[in-house]
């Protein structure tokens, strides 16, 4: 028995890289994006196993990460993305990692950075063609940001880059705004720097546009199989690499009117057995899944009933059951023949799948399956 435990099948990881290599068509570079300890299913196994499915360069958010991904893949090309601040600037220098610009300012200030470590930065500018976030929008101004540091012996002008706003929204006409404005500033910076790669593509994006693949993709969620369009995974040839389980603490039998849990949301309609298992919001298993969610036990379906509080969480196993204390119990995952998906949860939470596998807890110990 385990109290909760995420299981990562590296296995389906490595799988879900081939998937994307073949999508890539060998012609764009794989970068596996290993950000929030990769998703929240262990950024170094999984960084290994994308490496063994055919990912060539990893990518971070911030410095930190960077320290940790670089120290164990240093000879692979990495890429921080985020901002930093100059702390998190040494860490990720240290590491080896290629860094973001987009104004002069931070420009200037990784100039001098260079110059101190004796070898120079390698970095990318970002282009903002629409997502409103970090990057400059205008492409000019990306142009000569451009020109400055491919002429500054103290930077590697290394790539050009975007990220999409609506590439998970099949019917949004806004991608392919952001892709007419990024091919033309793309084309503009590589017609004069040829040695610079360009990248847009999320995981979306790599299934919805073959011209939004450039030279290199960067793709997150599927890397772990979840679906960016948060459908079935399977339909594109991808495995959910994680899943989320417990155990039976606790068999209860409860007359009709009695309640469980806090504020006492739910009470037994009629006689029942109720099961308690031993982890809760503390573990990442969200509130707003209180009276709304369904568990895997013995094979079957069973809905979670009560407020989830944050180390226990209950179950009605209905007037008859075989459940026993000891039994499995699964959150996310496959048991006897039946399958409960992020994407599932997600959509009771009115959430998407990248926020269910982040926001499983660090007291879940992630193992390796």
């Amino acid at each position: 028995m385990t109290r909760a435990v995420a299981r990562i099948e590296v296995g389906a990881v490595e799988r879900n890289c081939a998937r994307l290599a073949v999508e890539l068509g060998g012609e764009s570079e794989l970068c596996a994006v290993v950000k929030a300890d990769g998703y929240g299913h262990g950024a170094e196994a999984c960084a290994e196993a994308a490496l063994a499915g055919g990912a060539t360069r990893l990518a971070v958010a911030t410095g930190a990460e960077a320290g940790r991904i670089g120290r164990r893949f240093p000879q692979v090309p990495l890429l921080t993305m985020g901002a930093l601040t100059p702390e998190d600037l040494e860490d990720a220098l240290a590491a080896g990692s290629e860094v973001a610009v987009w104004r002069d300012g931070f420009r200037d200030f990784l100039s001098a950075r260079g110059r101190a470590q004796g070898r120079p930065v390698r970095v990318h500018v970002k282009h903002d063609s629409g997502m409103g976030r970090l990057g400059n929008p205008d492409p000019g101004e990306v142009l000569a940001l451009a020109r400055a540091c491919a002429e500054d012996p103290q930077l590697d002008l290394a790539g050009v880059w975007t990220h999409f706003a609506t590439a998970d929204e099949p019917g949004s006409d806004f991608f392919d705004v952001q892709l007419e404005r990024f091919t033309a500033v793309a084309a503009a910076i590589k017609a004069e720097f040829p040695g610079t790669i360009a990248h847009a593509a999320n995981s979306a994006a790599v299934f919805r546009d073959r011209r939004s693949h450039f030279d290199m993709a960067r793709c997150g969620i599927a890397v772990y199989g979840l679906d960016p369009f948060q459908g079935d995974p399977a339909e594109r040839g991808l495995r959910p690499a994680l899943s989320l389980r417990s155990y039976v603490a606790d068999v209860k039998r409860f007359a009709a009117g009695e309640s469980a849990g806090y504020g006492r949301t739910w009470r037994a309609p009629a006689d029942t057995w109720v099961g308690v298992l031993p982890l809760g919001y503390g573990d990442g298993v969200r509130r707003g899944l209180s009276n709304d969610a369904e568990i895997l036990i013995r094979g079957r379906r069973h809905p979670l009933v009560g407020t989830v509080s944050m180390d226990n969480v209950t179950v009605d196993l209905g007037p008859e059951t075989e459940v026993e204390p000891g039994d499995e119990a699964v959150l996310i995952g496959e048991q006897g023949g039946e399958t409960i998906r992020a994407e599932e949860l997600a959509r009771r939470l009115g959430t998407i799948n990248y926020e269910v596998t982040c926001g499983i807890s660090a007291r879940v110990p992630r193992e390796s399956a």
